[in-house]
């Protein structure tokens, strides 16, 4: 199994690699994800070279099956995050 890299990693690992504080470090990760669920949340698109592109994807309306019921139901429109992957992340992963 893999291990999980959250943010207090990243931010463990920006602070050794580049001499800053791990609070500085933690202070840069977070502007960096927020600026990123920001930027989504403007319906924009975050484009972030050799890693991929994040984007908002509009779901249409449609039907569906409730599985304990069998009852047909009525799924609403919704809006989605969809990322695609970088060449460079694709051959990395290989």
């Amino acid at each position: 199994m893999s291990n999980v890299v959250t943010k207090k990693d990243l931010a463990e690992k920006l602070a050794t690699e580049c001499n800053l504080t791990k609070k500085d470090a933690t202070t840069y990760v977070k502007f960096v994800v927020d600026e990123v669920v920001a930027s989504l949340a403007n319906n924009d698109t975050v484009d972030l070279s050799g890693l991929g592109k994040f984007m908002i994807t509009e779901r249409k309306a449609r039907k569906g099956i409730n599985p304990f019921t069998k009852e047909e139901i009525d799924i609403p429109a919704s809006n989605a995050v969809r990322f695609k992957p970088s060449k460079s992340l694709k051959d990395a992963v290989k």
